[in-house]
């Protein structure tokens, strides 16, 4: 049985994905749930939202981690770590205990579409869910993108589709979460802090093929040594295994560039599709993105014609990659959403002949900068500003680079000093790249937050160079 014809429930964290979890729960009060109790951990406190859930019968217990009681179900919030002591007692106290993706997979267990990644999901799982609309099949987007999938549980259409980005956390609490098509973009080191370990990850990364069968579709980029090492995983469920990557594998189902044509092949049956140089997403990754949602899409049903004609309709998402403006010659780009060294490279790669002013920093998250040194001052980056609470060890690790390579590197205290410093190295034809390789939380909530703050300092640039 997936879930119990009635069960109590419990659920461990107040962050947004906890309160979804409950909004459903007392939606359904005296119907499928008989109780709903929410456990907001040790720093939780009541709010607004709580009050007015309390209200509809839901039972809150703020300011501890001391789970007591009896449940059927628990879900875990994907900020408490499996490996955490309430995740425990969580798990203690109730007969099953899950995320949020899974007890939603089990009230709703069709035509679900899954991509994980360290980097690159966000956009795959958005041409994924652009491409199914565009087609006529009607698909929500939801997970770690931002809908909660059991927000979206009671209104879904007969037959339409879940494309569901799932991060490391979300999967790693999975057990019977079954995604007609698995998508795995790549495996590098993040969030180790959550997982313990990097085989730990890169294990969590792997259950999105657990549950797959014979006609399913799992698309692993062999292109990316950690996806790659998971092929035997996606191999074992008896699911077609699609590899991606931009030469041909010459496996029976592959996706590839071809002469600068998108090319997804499956099953032996070859889909030309558009020319690298039509897609309005810049950057290797993006191509890799792109014949990634072609083949999930074109999998489950969708045509070539339909296929086509949504790439080249699909644009940038705010914070990746996003043009923000153009002044006195030189391009501003928003990469906010780089949180990391592996996004960092994969961006440069959408400017093979523009010199770039690399905008680095942040709060910092310990990764080794050695390898990224060596791929940035072998790019086309001509400068770096280093800035925030990072900018010391960034600025450290370029230093010794810089004596060897013609390439300048400058301190900035923050986000502000760092656009000004780049405004003042940036000539004629650059591109000045915030792509920071590094978490928000010195400066801002999230990097959606810095994001719209570079863009507001861009914009205030443009409003001087027009008055000047």
């Amino acid at each position: 049985m997936l879930l119990p014809e009635t069960f109590d429930l419990l659920v461990l964290g107040l962050g947004s994905t906890g309160l979804a979890v409950a909004r459903w729960g007392a939606a359904h009060l005296g119907e499928r749930v008989r109780s709903v109790t929410v456990y907001g951990g040790a720093a939780s406190a009541p709010s607004a939202e709580t009050d007015a859930l309390g209200a509809a019968g839901v039972r809150f217990v703020f300011g501890t981690e001391l789970v007591e009681g009896d449940y059927d179900v628990c879900v875990a919030s994907p900020g408490i770590s499996e490996f955490s002591a309430f995740f425990a007692r969580g798990r203690e106290h109730a007969l099953a205990i899950m995320g949020e993706p899974e007890f939603a997979w089990r009230l709703s267990p069709e035509h679900w579409i899954a991509v994980t990644g360290t980097n690159g999901k966000t956009t795959t799982t958005s041409l994924v869910n652009h491409i199914l609309n565009e087609s006529g099949c009607s698909s929500v987007a939801v997970g770690n993108i931002g809908l909660a999938p059991i927000a979206a549980v009671d209104d879904r259409a007969p037959g339409s589709w879940f494309a569901a980005e799932l991060s490391s956390y979300q999967l790693a609490t999975t057990s019977m979460l079954h995604p007609r098509v698995a998508v795995l973009m790549n495996i590098t080191p993040d969030h180790l802090a959550w997982h313990g370990t990097l085989d730990a990850y890169a294990a969590a990364k792997r259950k999105i093929f657990a549950n797959q069968e014979p006609g399913d579709l799992a698309v692993v980029c062999v292109e990316d040594a950690g996806a790659r090492a998971a092929l035997s995983a996606a191999r074992s469920t008896g699911a077609a295994v699609c590899e991606l990557s931009h030469d041909d594998s010459g496996a029976a189902s592959a996706a590839f560039c071809d002469e600068g044509v998108l090319v997804v092949r499956l099953n032996g049956v070859e889909h030309r599709l558009v020319p690298t140089a039509e897609l309005r997403i810049r950057g290797a990754h993006n191509e890799l993105n792109a014949l990634a949602a072609a083949a999930a899409a074109l999998w489950v049903g969708a045509s070539d014609e339909d296929v086509r004609a949504a790439l080249v309709s699909f644009t940038a998402l705010e914070h990746r990659i996003e043009p923000v403006a153009q002044i006195d010659g030189v391009r501003y780009i928003n990469d906010s959403k780089a949180t990391n060294t592996d996004a960092v490279e994969k961006a440069l790669t959408a400017f093979p002949d523009e010199p770039v002013v690399l905008l680095l920093g942040g709060s910092d998250k310990g990764t080794p900068l050695e390898e990224f040194v060596e791929d940035v001052v072998h790019s086309t980056v001509r400068a770096v500003v280093c800035f925030g609470d990072a900018r010391q060890r960034f600025l450290d690790a370029f230093v010794e680079a810089a004596g060897r390579h013609d390439i300048d590197v400058a301190e900035a205290e923050d986000l502000a000093d760092a656009v000004d410093v780049a405004r003042s190295l940036a000539e004629r034809g650059d591109v000045v790249l915030l792509s920071p390789a590094c978490a928000s939380f010195d400066e801002f909530s999230g990097f959606e937050e810095r994001g719209r703050a570079f863009k507001e300092l861009v914009a205030a640039l443009g409003r001087d160079a027009e008055s000047a």
